[in-house]
């Protein structure tokens, strides 16, 4: 299959070049040339496959043309090797719980999957592979432990100082071996800013072979697809209708639901929850769409003001901004209105991290004005990551996964980096 750009659909590549380039020449994202739809009988059986078995039937129908039965068996069976159950929090409301692989965020999937295919991809190289990542938070950590130890390839982290938790940080500052932490003085959107560039520099590019794992990348967006097929999988068969509620940030994680829906899972309805980085809440509400300066809030991993995956929203829905807009509602909360839903889900009995409590807020209010449907939130990760402010929110103390508290023991090592793309060129160049 070909992938096209969606800054230019005629500029179209192999699977291979999509997955190592990343980004376009023309900083257009990559999408498959032609979305297959899965059989009915698919669709209607699928409560009775394990999660691999969905895994195997998606992910061929995506990749069946690029890679043998066998590969995209080693690619699934890689990435799937935790749960994500869904969790009833009241009647009618379930959260899918993303967060229990290495690093306890959902980005565990996505990065899995891309470090697996890309060594596939360079099998037979002898280039060395740099993959860039911008983080705001568990994208880094998912990648770093990802790719950690992977032959021929080199992650190099961009975060912004001062505004990732302190134990996102250490799951990928304490590390070492393939894995580099650059600390830049700036937002999250500043780091976006300065990987974009460097995949657009000639000069870089003529040395070193660079990539993302970054949604951009196909390679970390599309199996993310894989949740939504296995929660429906899993949600009571009623004659309600299904709508997913998704804490967006860079709004990959929303644009891999839509793919699902696009693939033929019966979703009806998605809601796009942001925090007070609301350019796509407003958009949708029929506002132009403008990127802003990012915010910083308790919900630090969806501080994007600028959201890259933006486009394939656009594209998912043939660039019909009317059907996107009646297929994708868009709210957004205050730092407030998310330590208010903490609490009060608390008392229900269970514990949302601060994302997955915008989420759940989303859902709610979108099921007070919408009844008739049956609705699942994504918790995207383990409330032990954010735990000074969760222990703040409901004041009283978490226990850590042993998993969360090893990473505390770690030693940081980060080099720092000012906000300037010309510094971050001359230490690429310095590179061996």
């Amino acid at each position: 299959m070909k992938f096209y750009s969606t800054n230019n659909p005629q500029h179209q590549v192999s699977l291979a070049k999509a997955v190592i380039k990343g980004l376009a020449p023309d900083q257009g994202l990559y999408m498959p040339e032609k979305i297959p739809t899965l059989s009915k009988d698919f669709i209607a059986n699928i409560s009775g496959l394990s999660f691999q078995e969905v895994g195997y039937q998606v992910m061929g129908a995506l990749f069946s043309e690029d890679l043998t039965k066998e590969e995209i068996k080693d690619l699934v069976d890689h990435t799937i090797v935790f749960d994500a159950p869904i969790v009833q929090v009241e009647e009618g409301i379930y959260s899918l719980e993303l967060f229990h692989g290495p690093t306890l965020a959902f980005k565990d999937f996505g990065a899995r999957f891309c470090s697996k295919l890309m060594s596939m991809l360079l099998t037979g190289s002898d280039k060395k592979v740099r993959v860039l990542v911008a983080t705001s938070g568990d994208t880094g950590s998912a990648v770093a432990n990802g790719f950690l130890g992977v032959e021929g390839v080199e992650v190099i982290i961009l975060f912004p100082k001062g505004k990732v938790s302190e134990l996102q940080e250490k799951q990928f500052t304490t590390l070492g071996k393939n894995i580099k932490a650059l600390e830049v003085e700036g937002v999250f959107d500043d780091c976006q800013k300065m990987v974009k560039e460097a995949f657009l520099d000639k000069e870089l590019n003529e040395k070193l072979l660079l990539t993302s794992a970054n949604s951009i990348n196909i390679a970390r967006w599309i199996p993310q697809a894989l949740y939504y097929f296995y929660a429906y999988s899993r949600l009571p068969k009623t004659n309600e209708k299904v709508v997913f509620s998704v804490p967006s940030g860079n709004f990959g994680n929303i644009a891999a639901g839509i793919l699902a829906q696009r693939m033929g899972l019966p979703i009806d309805m998605f809601v796009a929850a942001t925090n007070v980085n609301k350019v796509v809440p407003d958009y949708l509400r029929g506002n132009p769409f403008e990127a802003m300066a990012s915010i910083p809030t308790i919900s630090n991993s969806m501080d994007v003001g600028n959201p890259s995956n933006f486009p394939r929203l656009l594209v998912l829905y043939g660039n019909n901004e009317e059907i996107l807009k009646e297929q994708v509602k868009g709210y957004f909360y205050t730092d407030e209105e998310t330590v208010e839903v903490m609490r009060k889900v608390k008392s229900l009995g269970y514990t949302l991290d601060p994302h997955g409590a915008v989420g759940y807020k989303g859902l709610k209010d979108f099921m007070a004005e919408n009844p008739g449907y049956q609705g699942v939130f994504l918790e995207t990760a383990h409330p032990g990551k954010f735990r000074d402010v969760v222990e703040e929110a409901l004041e009283e103390s978490l226990v850590l996964p042993e998993r969360l508290a090893a990473f505390m023991t770690g030693q940081k090592k980060v080099e720092p980096l000012e906000n300037d793309f010309q510094e971050f060129k001359k230490y690429l160049m310095s590179l061996d």
